[in-house]
């Protein structure tokens, strides 16, 4: 299936509707069909795994194509110069986290992005490093805990980011690092303490957030 034919899928499975309600979510792409997320499962699934392809779909602009792309692209073949092109062209929040949570973490260079993009400036890119580093924290089983250590240093200094998509995805990495066992869980909750009593109004709010879910009794 050619990139033209997959974009008219996309198209005529489309709705002005959906577009809207996700705009109201804060999803504003420059280019998006409305297309429903199991009708995008479906056609990365008929397409098998191709990362040529998924280049092609990602320069279309188009939200639902870059969602195909990021299912169907190899993450141990993709090049990283082209996940850096991907970052570079994140417009959108749904688009930053679908790529991290269905490819970027399981590429061989993951752990050295979530350091090298919590450094960037523009919004999408620094929220890429967290949304990356939430993933990894979820799915990445062989992680050491010395990592999540580390990387709670860069929640540390990136919790003073008033954006609201980057300080949205530094709660989500610091709460999921806390819910992947007790030892990182205690650490968790002291950075988060710390937080609360910050300058900063985004750092506070971080800390409350990811204190308000790590102290519930069934997190452990």
């Amino acid at each position: 299936m050619t990139t033209s034919q997959i974009l008219k899928r996309l198209r005529a499975a489309g709705s002005a509707a959906n577009v809207a309600g996700m705009a109201r979510y804060g999803i504003r792409p420059a280019k998006a069909y409305g297309v429903a997320a199991p009708v995008i499962r479906s056609i990365a699934k008929e397409l098998g795994r191709s990362t040529e392809l998924a280049s092609s779909l990602w320069s279309t602009g188009v939200l639902e194509a870059r969602g195909v792309a990021a299912l169907i692209a190899d993450p141990q073949q993709i090049p990283e110069e082209e996940v850096e092109r991907w970052v570079r062209e994140f417009d959108c929040w749904a688009v930053c986290d679908s790529a991290c949570l269905a490819l970027l973490w399981k590429t061989p260079f993951a752990w050295r992005k979530v350091r090298e993009w919590s450094r960037r400036e523009p919004e999408y890119e620094r929220r890429a490093a967290f949304a990356l580093l939430a993933a990894l924290a979820v799915h990445d089983k062989k992680a050491a805990d010395k990592q999540f250590h580390a990387a709670l240093k860069l929640i540390s200094k990136a919790a003073h980011d008033e954006r609201n998509f980057v300080k949205k995805a530094v709660n989500w990495a610091l709460r999921q690092i806390g819910k992947r066992n007790p030892e990182l869980r205690e650490a968790a909750i002291e950075i988060a303490e710390s937080l609360t009593v910050s300058e900063s109004r985004s750092a506070r709010w971080i800390g409350r957030g990811a204190l308000r879910e790590l102290r519930r009794g069934t997190v452990q």
